[in-house]
């Protein structure tokens, strides 16, 4: 597949700038693979496609308030700091993207906060953009966390061109999520509402969780035309016994298994063992799915309506078909579906 293939013309004013009133109120697209047919429905209503024995599995990870502002010591300038992960607990290091690079060389400081209280030293370079900064601050990792994190914002995605709310703390996150860690939302699980989830629990439909910390290569942008070439940023993740033994049982017994987002999906590919079967797993995964690609676990796909040329429209064309895929989303063009993590969903069967 080349990139190239995964161009589409999308109207500016259908990338969701605002999420919806109610979680589960947004439309869904339900496609179906067998057939090719696609209905037009709402997100409240997915539950009527699964059965009793089926299975949800859902990305807990948790997005933290990972983009933050600082000024350079002397001269003052305005640094965006992106923070993507902890390095080392000890030494308060962190791998952290900077813009404007160019500013930003080692040695230099950075003070963060109306008081300036929070100041941080560069110590390397890891990228063009990236940075290695180590946070000079006295007290616990508890109460260090807690004070870097209270300059932080919510890392909405740039597409979303508004500066982060409060309202957005708590909707750019899924209600179960509990293992922080990721600075992209697994947008798909944030259509399920606390009344979804029971009615899915009355209806006999399991729960699932893993955990997946998606970062921002999943916006990186795709600089070669042969997909084959392209390289996915590791992201960490964990399957843990629990989940595994539920979800082989369920294989066995032929019920569904449903992949809720594209990192679930990524997440279980990556710890599938013989058999249709999955298998513990705790450490970093950096598969690229693009089509063709043979799923074993994953029998249906919720997923949100992604940006042409990104790696999550490949793999959601991975799962539903390369033709029948685009297919789907020219039709959700037409129809005025909403792209983007605060958007619509489309279900695939």
């Amino acid at each position: 597949m080349k990139l190239s293939q995964f161009k589409f013309k999308l109207p500016e004013e259908l990338i969701a700038q605002e999420p919806t009133l109610g979680r589960d109120e947004s439309r869904l697209m339900v496609v179906n693979r067998k057939t090719g047919e696609i209905q037009h429905e709402y997100f409240k209503d997915v539950i009527q496609h699964f059965d009793e024995g089926d299975i949800f599995i859902f990305n807990d990870t948790k997005v933290f308030p990972a983009r933050l502002y600082g000024n350079k010591e002397k001269t003052g300038a305005l640094i965006e700091v992106f923070l993507l992960r902890e390095l080392n607990e000890e030494h308060k290091l962190w791998d952290v993207l900077v813009e404007p690079a160019r500013k930003i060389r080692i040695g230099n400081k950075l003070y963060f906060g109306e008081d300036e209280s929070m100041v941080a030293e560069v110590i390397d370079n890891t990228t063009s953009r990236g940075r290695t900064l180590r946070f000079l601050f006295d007290g616990s990792h508890e109460e260090f966390k807690a004070a870097l994190f209270r300059l932080g914002e919510t890392p909405l995605p740039d597409y979303i061109q508004r500066k982060p709310n409060e309202e957005d703390v708590e909707r750019y996150q899924c209600i179960f999520a509990k293992n922080e860690g990721a600075v992209v939302a697994p947008a798909a699980g944030m259509h399920f509402s606390r009344e979804l989830l029971k009615r899915m629990e009355i209806k006999g439909i399991e729960q699932g969780f893993l955990t997946v910390h998606s970062g921002l290569g999943n916006f990186r942008e795709i600089d070669v035309e042969d997909l084959t070439k392209h390289r996915m940023d590791s992201e960490q993740m964990s399957v843990s016994p629990e989940l595994v033994t539920k979800v082989n049982a369920i294989k066995d017994a032929e019920h569904k298994v449903c992949a809720v987002g594209t990192s679930v999906l990524r997440g279980i590919a990556s710890a599938v063992s013989m058999g249709g079967h999955m298998k513990v797993y705790d450490g970093w995964t950096n598969k690229f799915i693009f089509p063709p690609y043979e799923f074993t676990v994953t029998d249906a796909l919720i997923s949100n309506f992604h940006m042409p040329y990104s790696t999550m429209l490949m793999m959601v064309s991975a799962f539903g078909g390369y033709e029948l895929t685009m297919e789907a989303y020219e039709q959700a063009v037409k129809e005025g579906y909403h792209f983007g993590a605060y958007g619509d969903a489309m279900l695939i069967l």
